[in-house]
Order: structure tokens, then C-alpha cells, then sequence
């Protein structure tokens, strides 16, 4: 008999009822001491194989290395499939890829405010509306959650959800719409609820957001695209946002924004050298010559995705893409000298001077290489609870030079660079041009923010 069975199993005589209490009190506490800690069933012991697997997923997803994360949560769940912390976890990874019948699958029977804000977005980009308002609500009910988007929507899910079927498309299979000029940045003329307004592609944003001037609750609302062969997507989710800064910083009135829930359910296509933005009913085509970039999502919401820094292409750095910020990119101070470029050597921007920039040596963008491309210090975003140490930002300067087409539901993007971009950005790198290329680098402006407009204000992405 080992010494702590002794201790648990040692007959106790006690006189008195206080000491009956007492003894076996002490008893208790001494074999706890001596034997470790009480066995918890909600928190069995993990095993160590599980643990390893386990502790490089949740390592992997922070660094933003989600096919990493994705690979070594699967050796988790073979090591401890009824974990739940690991199935969390899991579901935390799939949400990022829209793998949402996995999200569902691995939260089934837990019960924490993470697992319900999980499933309850998982539930609302399904189309599950009243699902999602009951996870939502009940993550919301843990005072410690504090969720402005889960806040929002569980309301607008509750206003009106029932019978509703979210971005029901109608019209012509295909809609162009010709956007004006604006620089780097993604103006698109539409209607909304049959007013012509202009909005702004915004892939950090997760749902549309339409201005508070003409809103004041979040509601259900129709959009449509294009003029004759118009295509128009009923029961859009739309939140409320002052955007009068915004308006104010491009100099036009922006009514509304179109965040990525609402541009993944459109398949759409934004070519900002050719003008045109392109709505569709159906998965597009893939491009012939185009190069496919994977993309992931912050809770299901702000876009990420991954470029490298150095010639080799190895060193990936998550970026958010955010079309509603002028500069091309922003970046950290590791990722600067990652670069090759010691931060120090930034300088101050005209017109912006709380803003430094330079430019970056080598960008390995999808396919493509792309030399000398401008950038920005770190540009201080608001909290968004991300959850992923993100490298920086990638902005409407440097999407503009390229052609966007979304595929697969959003889960990856084509790219198509611009021709010219592209043979004068070799011809600079080749050193046959002297001094910088106009057409080798994205516009001025892009680079140039109004003075102290360094991005758009950006509301609640998820």
C-alpha cells in the first residue's frame, strides 16, 4: 500500500463529532498534497502527445500560420478527441477557413461564452439566423464578453429574421458596374433600398455598414447593381456606422460600406486600373492567367492573408487586407527589418507627419515579385480582439495595381496584375530605368493620406 493510500485509508476514532470533522478534513488535505491535484472529469488529465500538438496549434494560429495551426490541431484532436479546450481551439482554426459545418461539429455539447460567440457566427454565415441569435445572446450573457458585433447582430437576427434568406440574389447573372475615378481606392456606385449612394469595398469590415445619417438601428436591406442588366441582392444584414469622417477624408459622400460577409456572397470582381467592379449569382470562372492567394478570416471577418518579405519566399507575414486604407503597406518595425531595412531609416511623409515611410527592397505577393514597393511604419489600428499577432496591413495603394476576383465563397482570391505594372516594375528592378517609375509604384496618393488621415475608420469587423 503506497503512503498516500495509507494516509486516505487510516481508520479515524474520534470522541467528538468536531473532530470527526476535523480528522477527516486534514486527512483530505494531506492526500491532496501528497498525491497532486484532485481529479477534475470536466478537465481530465491531457496526455503529453496532446498537449505538444495542442500547445504548437494555439502557438501556430497566434503567429498567423493557419495551415500549420490547421495540421497540428488535427494531431490533437487523433491524441485527445473529447478535449474540449483542444476542440475549441479546433473550431477556432475551421472558422477562420469558413470550414463552418466543422465549427459546429467540433462545439457540439460544450458550453462556454468562446464556444457560443463560435458557433453563433458560424451559425449567422450559414444563413442560420434565430441559431445564431441564441449562441450570440448567450455568449453575450457572460458579463466578462465584451462583443460589439455579436451585440449588433443578435438584435438585427431578432428584428425581423424568420423566413428571411440572406443575400437572395435576383436580376441578370452578371452585373458591371463602372466605378469613377479615386485613386487607390474601391468606390462603387449602387442602390440602396432604391437611393443611388456610393460605397466603399471594405475587406476589414465583416458586414455592410451603412452610414448612421440615413440609420439609426441596424436593419434588412436590398442593394442592387448596375443599370441595364441590373442584379439586386435582397435581405443584406446592415450595420450603422458614422461614416462622415470617411466621407470627409475622400472627399465624397460615402453612404455605405461593402464588407466582406456581403462581397463573398456577391463573387465579385475589383479591377481598380480597369474601373469596374463586377457582381455575379455564381462562383466565377477561374482567370487563365491569374495567380490564387489563399485568404482567412479574424472570427469569420476581416480579411488576412500572407505575403513574404525576402527573396527566398519563405517567411510568410500575415497581413490584414484592409481596401479602406490609402497606403499600400503597413508595417511593423521586425517586419521592416525582416526587409532588410532598419526602421530608423524611415522618413517622414509630406503632409502626414505622424507617418514614416520607405520602401521595401523585395515583396513576394502570390506568384508574384514585385520590387520596391512603398510602405508605412506600423499604423496603430483599433482593438479589434484578433487573437493573431498580424505583420501589418496591406492597403488599397497596393490591391489598386491588381485585378480581384473572389472564389471558392471567399476562401481564396485570384490575382491579376496589370501588364504594364508588371514590365515596368522588372524594368526598375533590372535597373534600365533611372530614378523611380511613375507606373512603377503604386499613386502618390497612396502614400500621401490627407494630413493625419493615415486609414479609414474601420468599424467592428466580426
Amino acid at each position: 500500500m503506497t503512503p498516500c493510500e495509507k494516509l486516505v485509508r487510516r481508520p479515524q476514532v474520534p470522541r467528538r463529532g468536531y473532530r470527526v470533522a476535523s480528522c477527516a478534513t486534514l486527512a483530505l488535505a494531506l492526500a491532496s498534497t501528497a498525491c497532486g491535484p484532485a481529479f477534475d472529469p470536466a478537465h481530465p488529465p491531457r496526455a503529453a502527445l496532446a498537449d505538444k500538438w495542442f500547445m504548437r496549434a494555439e502557438k501556430s494560429y497566434r503567429a498567423g500560420d493557419f495551415d500549420d495551426a490547421n495540421e497540428s490541431i488535427k494531431g490533437a484532436l487523433q491524441a485527445a478527441p473529447h478535449d474540449p479546450e483542444i476542440r475549441t481551439l479546433g473550431a477556432r482554426i475551421a472558422l477562420t477557413k469558413l470550414e463552418l459545418a466543422d465549427v459546429l461539429r467540433l462545439t457540439e455539447g460544450l458550453q462556454s461564452s468562446e464556444v457560443h460567440s463560435l458557433r453563433g457566427r458560424a451559425h449567422w454565415y450559414a444563413g442560420d439566423i434565430e441559431q445564431a441569435a441564441d449562441d450570440l445572446e448567450a455568449a453575450l450573457a457572460d458579463p466578462t464578453v465584451k462583443d460589439p458585433w455579436a451585440r449588433e447582430v443578435s438584435k438585427l437576427a431578432r428584428r425581423g429574421g424568420t423566413g428571411r434568406h440572406p443575400f437572395a440574389m435576383e436580376g441578370g447573372l452578371v452585373a458591371a458596374v463602372e466605378m469613377p475615378k479615386a485613386g487607390p481606392m474601391a468606390i462603387v456606385p449602387c442602390e440602396l433600398e432604391g437611393e443611388r449612394i456610393l460605397a466603399l469595398i471594405s475587406t476589414a469590415t465583416g458586414e455592410l455598414i451603412v452610414d448612421s445619417a440615413s440609420r439609426r438601428e441596424p436593419a434588412w436591406v436590398n442593394l442592387s447593381f448596375g443599370d441595364r442588366d441590373k442584379l439586386e441582392v435582397k435581405d443584406v444584414p446592415a450595420l450603422v456606422d458614422d461614416l462622415s469622417g470617411l466621407s470627409h477624408q475622400l472627399g465624397v459622400p460615402i453612404k455605405a460600406l461593402l464588407g466582406v460577409n456581403l462581397l463573398r456572397h456577391m463573387h465579385v470582381t475589383f479591377d481598380r486600373h480597369g474601373d469596374q467592379f463586377v457582381v455575379r449569382k455564381n462562383e466565377p470562372t477561374p482567370p487563365p492567367e491569374a495567380s490564387r492567394v489563399p485568404l482567412w478570416y479574424v472570427r469569420g471577418g476581416g480579411t488576412m492573408m500572407h505575403i513574404s518579405l525576402s527573396p527566398h519566399g519563405d517567411d510568410l507575414a500575415p497581413l490584414l487586407v484592409d481596401t479602406a486604407a490609402l497606403f499600400p503597406l503597413s508595417l511593423g518595425d521586425a517586419e521592416w527589418r525582416r526587409a532588410g531595412v532598419d526602421p530608423k531609416s524611415l522618413e517622414p511623409i509630406p503632409g502626414s507627419p505622424n507617418l514614416r515611410g520607405g520602401t521595401l527592397p523585395q515583396l513576394k505577393f502570390g506568384a508574384f515579385d514585385l520590387p520596391r514597393i512603398p510602405a508605412v511604419e506600423d499604423v496603430p489600428r483599433p482593438d479589434q480582439n484578433f487573437g493573431v499577432d498580424l505583420a501589418g496591413v496591406m492597403g488599397a495603394g497596393l490591391l489598386s495595381i491588381f485585378r480581384i476576383t473572389l472564389g471558392d465563397g471567399g476562401r481564396f482570391m485570384w490575382v491579376e496584375p496589370d501588364p504594364t505594372m508588371l514590365q515596368a516594375l522588372n524594368e526598375e528592378a533590372a535597373g534600365r530605368r533611372v530614378g523611380p517609375s511613375p507606373s512603377a509604384s503604386p499613386p502618390a496618393s497612396a502614400v500621401k493620406p490627407a494630413p493625419g488621415a493615415t486609414s479609414a475608420p474601420t468599424p467592428p469587423s466580426k
